[in-house]
């Protein structure tokens, strides 16, 4: 367990007065006073980060939300290096369809369907894409939905909700539960086992993922079987040792956290635990979990605090967290060997949740 330094103790104080989510200068200037080199990457993950480099990308705290959908990913740069390994791409186990989802509070939402090859009905797996509700989208995270959807041998229903600003909080979360809500009702339709549903995410999608859970056990709805939450988006504060640690990261940093919440949604939206899943006053009563976490991440401590909070409130969690690897990692299999660790691992804790079914 990571233990609290005085400037943690100090800065923590120091969140009840300056709003993380402002990106305010006094913020700012701790950060830069703080936040040096962060932890190693391993020599694969440094591959990734050196790749990424060469894209040419732009900081994305600098630019507008358009300017950031068009900058390169680091998915851009695991592709750019297969390609120079000459790797050739595997056999599909998979079917991939798109799908509209009606319900949302914009209408339909539109979602993509990944089906493994072999006879349904299928468990399901509803995912939730990272980009800090801002950018990204299905195609960006394949390389996490390919592995899950074939690993577990489940459908996946990869959902593109609305993003901000254009469609701000409390848009996405309501997307995203009324989603999981159709899939109670029709998962037949796709093939799937509406009784072996579970939720699941990386970073502003994990966050989507917790968020469906809280939702449907305040609102008396049948709840996922499982939550898999990878290194998500659950608290705003900018103040803990991992975003000291990593304020300067790559490919996420402390100041592109601020930016991603002060596009997402207004400062009185922080306290709504649909948010920010952390706020929430008791997680009891919700699905099982399994939360994945990233060395060189602003969003580690939360991810291990709030996988702390669920076990102390009496709910089943299973915790990893990966050294030397970045945010992002997770879908990096093919280049990063923890990447394949977690897979295996976040596959084997989803299969035992539909098993157990």
């Amino acid at each position: 367990m990571a233990t609290t330094s005085n400037n943690d103790t100090l800065l923590n104080k120091a969140a009840g007065i300056l709003p993380a989510i402002e990106g305010s200068g006094p913020v700012e200037a701790i950060k830069k006073a703080l936040g040096g080199e962060p932890p190693a990457a391993d020599p694969d993950m440094q591959k990734v980060l050196d790749a990424l480099a060469t894209l040419g990308g732009k900081p994305i705290e600098t630019l507008s939300p358009q300017e950031a959908r068009q900058q390169p990913t680091p998915t851009d740069a695991v592709k750019k290096l297969l390609k120079e390994s000459g790797h050739q791409s595997p056999t599909q186990l998979y079917t991939k369809s798109t799908i509209s989802i009606p319900g949302g509070p914009l209408g339909s939402v539109p979602a993509q369907v990944y089906t493994p090859h072999g006879e349904g009905p299928f468990p399901v797996i509803l995912y939730f894409h990272g980009g800090g509700f801002v950018i990204a989208d299905t195609k960006t995270y394949e390389g996490s939905i390919i592995a899950l959807a074939q690993g577990v041998q489940a459908i996946v229903v990869s959902l593109d909700y609305h993003q901000a600003p254009e469609h701000q909080f409390p848009t996405q979360p309501n997307e995203a539960f009324a989603a999981y809500q159709w899939l109670l009702s029709h998962a037949e339709e796709i093939n799937g086992d509406r009784k072996r549903i579970a939720v699941a995410g990386e970073s502003a999608g994990g966050n989507l993922a917790a968020v469906v859970s809280l939702m449907a056990r305040d609102k008396d709805v049948t709840q996922p079987l499982h939550q898999l939450l990878i290194y998500p988006v659950v608290n705003n504060n900018v103040f803990n040792s991992s975003y000291i640690d990593n304020a300067n990261a790559k490919p996420l940093n402390a100041a592109m956290m601020n930016w991603f919440f002060k596009h997402y949604s207004e400062p009185i939206d922080a306290y709504s635990s649909y948010a920010l899943p952390d706020k929430a006053s008791s997680l009891k009563d919700l699905p099982p979990a399994t939360v994945i976490t990233a060395e060189i991440d602003p969003l580690y401590e939360e991810g291990k605090e709030f996988a702390e909070r669920l076990e102390s409130d009496g709910i089943p969690v299973t915790y990893r967290h990966y050294t030397g690897v970045t945010h992002e990692f997770f879908g990096m299999a093919d280049v990063v060997a923890k990447a394949r660790e977690a897979q295996v691992f976040a596959i084997g804790e989803l299969r035992k949740a539909f098993a157990a079914k």
